[in-house]
């Protein structure tokens, strides 16, 4: 027996590390070049994985080959496969070459940029690419570092409500006092993400203190200022003290866009955080037809998108802007000795991304980003953004010219919803007959969409953005409604 020196791992060899990686890459090629092979959602069951793989893990390390036999075997084929060029539901998850690349160095690299000395040119590169991005999406420059604010990379929308939701909660607060916070609330429409409810949970707002307020096809499902004067003066009439308003701009379920600039002179009045949510279509402001949907955004407090999800920039990827960065950090900072830098005393102002983020580590975003920006550049990203534009277009073309079909709430980026007209009877047999449809399409393995619901409608959502998908992927969609759709009129 050997000893245990002599025995140990060498997990970072040079040699090893170029092998298996080599095949890690070489198994991924396969993978995309065969994906339009499996079906979108697997056929599976709960459980299945743990009656393939053994109870405890094996005493003795195994070859990289057998590890990726067991994960094509057992792992590929229960995988909802968000890359398959045939992924309509949701949000696509971006991937690309670039992404991929960006990933690796990374991982590879694995430094942790929590704060300047930690890693410096990994920091400042972060802060190098927030502006890039900044400027791209039409950001005024109030939300540059230039211009006095800045911006950080988190993993998620999630990461950033929170902590615009701490900032502001303090801001108010240190003015108030903490017993205060039982009189804060929260405003978000019908339409806003979930994230908005949970986050205000999570730094203490009381949940009677959330307002989701009520949108209507009226204002085609974005949040009015009236509706939100109104709810604000009411509070402010029972004592409470209003402190946060998200504006979406591309909602999750029919891809609203609230008035940016006519919320934001609300949230001024009252002194409230504005914070505009542009996780999903914040990709499409780099193009010059929709820069209207972020006018206003110079009344903002914080701007957040999500890269990873229609940017190229593989999961996960979220930028945060404020304008405050200093309202931030006095919220999360915290400074313990073991984090002070001996010899920086006198140092120029640096910045320590650990006072931006909930979590003290951190992975080397920021290299992802800008790989993807430079291999494909602003022309680039633009013209693929316009493609999947192009795509929806046709889809809704396609569902206006059917009369058995009705586009729920016109598209404005690439997301298309829409609902099969029933041949006779009432609501209950339109949500039932749409349920059907749904069902048949995913079930078909051909293509995956998901639903939403809306005025107690039952709404399908196609929402195109795969990194992989072509016109003919969109056609072949089109004709897989149109077949479903014969199926579920025909059965009673």
């Amino acid at each position: 027996m050997g000893s245990a020196a002599a025995d140990a791992v060498l997990p970072l060899d040079a040699s090893t590390f170029a092998a298996e990686s080599r095949a890690v890459v070489d198994f991924l090629e396969v993978y995309y070049r065969d994906i339009e092979s499996y079906p979108v959602r697997p056929d599976t069951e709960p459980g299945r994985l743990r009656t393939l793989l053994p109870n405890v893990p094996p005493e003795d390390g195994e070859p990289v080959d057998v590890i990726l036999e067991d994960v094509r075997r057992h792992i590929v084929p229960g995988l909802t496969h968000w890359q398959n060029p045939n992924f309509f539901a949701y949000f696509p998850m971006n991937a690309s070459t670039a992404g991929f690349a960006g990933q690796m160095l990374s991982t590879g690299l694995n430094v942790v940029p929590f704060m300047w000395a930690a890693s410096p040119t990994a920091t400042e590169l972060e802060g190098v690419v927030v502006d890039w991005m900044a400027r791209l999406v039409g950001l005024p420059e109030r939300f540059l570092f230039s211009g006095g604010g800045g911006g950080v990379l988190h993993g998620s929308t999630c990461e950033a409500v929170v902590c615009t939701l701490t900032a502001a909660r303090d801001r108010v607060l240190s003015s108030l006092g903490h017993e205060a916070i039982l009189r804060l609330v929260v405003y978000a429409s019908d339409q806003s993400h979930c994230t908005f409810q949970k986050g205000a949970r999570i730094v203490g707002i009381p949940p009677a203190n959330l307002r989701v307020i009520p949108t209507s096809a009226a204002s085609a499902y974005g949040l009015t200022a009236d509706s939100v004067r109104n709810a604000v003066k009411a509070d402010v009439a029972s004592g409470l003290v209003p402190l946060y308003l998200c504006a979406t701009v591309g909602t999750t379920g029919l891809g609203a866009v609230d008035p940016v600039r006519d919320l934001g002179e609300v949230a001024r009045r009252y002194g409230m955080w504005l914070h505009v949510d542009a996780a999903y279509a914040g990709s499409a402001l780099i193009c010059p037809e929709f820069k209207d949907y972020i006018d206003g955004a110079e009344l903002a407090d914080s701007v957040s998108m999500n890269p990873h999800k229609w940017f190229l920039s593989n999961m996960n990827c979220c930028c945060l802007w404020v304008v405050s960065p200093g309202l931030l950090t006095s919220a999360l900072s915290s400074n313990p000795e073991y984090l002070n830098n001996v010899g920086r005393e006198g140092a120029a102002e640096v910045v320590d991304y650990k006072d931006w983020q909930i979590a003290l580590s951190r992975p080397f975003r920021a290299m992802k980003l800008w790989v993807v920006l430079r291999r494909y550049g602003a022309g680039g990203m633009r013209a693929y953004i316009r493609r999947h534009v192009d795509m929806a277009k046709w889809f809704e073309r396609m569902l206006d010219a059917d009369e058995r079909f009705e586009v729920v709430v016109p598209r404005r980026f690439s997301l298309v919803t829409f609902r099969l007209r029933p041949r006779h009877g009432g609501h209950d047999d339109m949500e039932a007959l749409n349920r059907k449809l749904l069902m048949a399409i995913n079930a078909s393995g051909r293509a995956f969409m998901t639903h939403f619901v809306v005025d107690n409608k039952f709404v399908i959502r196609m929402a195109v953005g795969a990194a992989m998908t072509e016109m003919r992927h969109v056609q072949d969609a089109w004709e897989l409604v149109q077949d479903k759709a014969k199926e579920v009129h025909a059965t009673p």
